[in-house]
């Protein structure tokens, strides 16, 4: 039985929306996209090396999946990311059954998306890591199906934008590890309890 773990970038204040560059997601004029770029380094980069060398799936929203891959597989090599990317199984979950998924070892998830997503979890070995996507991670938090939170918390508070987690349950996390980089971002594990 797998392991679901989410793994996000996000503000001080929660705000999860366009982490990696100005046009990456605009929704609700959404004005601060990028908001992540130059907390990158060197410790940043070996944790999630290590992280994601123990994944055995990925789990991804729609829209995240198509963003996500459209932009590393048209950056210029050599770069981390890429080949794991494309080589890794990939589970991709959207509203539309007709959603047509263009890159190699991914697999539609539509329907009831707790229960597909239970059966992902008895069905995989390892780790099930979901990279940002986090109208998913809210329904998936809402079904209590995630084990972990890895979080990226970065040094800034934007004051608008999509948030990680809305109104709901109470959920209490346990600090399994935490690492600061040299730019302030806090990279925090937490365990659901």
């Amino acid at each position: 039985m797998g392991t679901i773990s989410v793994f996000e970038s996000l503000t001080l204040d929660g705000v999860v929306q366009g982490v990696g560059r100005p046009d990456e997601d605009t929704r609700g004029g959404f004005e601060h996209g990028g908001w992540g770029e130059g907390f990158a380094d060197e410790v940043i980069g070996r944790f999630v090396g290590s992280r994601m060398a123990g994944t055995g799936a990925l789990l991804f929203g729609r829209r995240t999946y198509e963003d996500l891959l459209d932009h590393w597989t048209s950056v210029p090599d050599p770069n981390p990311f890429t080949e794991a990317l494309v080589n890794q199984r990939k589970y991709v979950v959207s509203r539309d059954a007709a959603t047509e998924l263009t890159y190699p070892n991914s697999t539609l998830v539509s329907g009831d998306v707790a229960e597909a997503v239970a059966g992902i979890k008895r069905d995989v070995e390892g780790t099930i890591t979901v990279l940002g996507s986090g109208e998913l991670v809210r329904s998936l938090h809402e079904a209590g199906l995630v084990d972990e939170y890895v979080l990226l918390i970065h040094p800034i508070v934007l004051g608008s934008g999509t948030r990680l987690f809305g109104a709901g349950a109470r959920t209490d996390l346990v600090l399994e590890e935490s690492v600061t980089s040299t730019t302030g971002v806090v990279i925090a594990c937490y365990r659901t309890t």
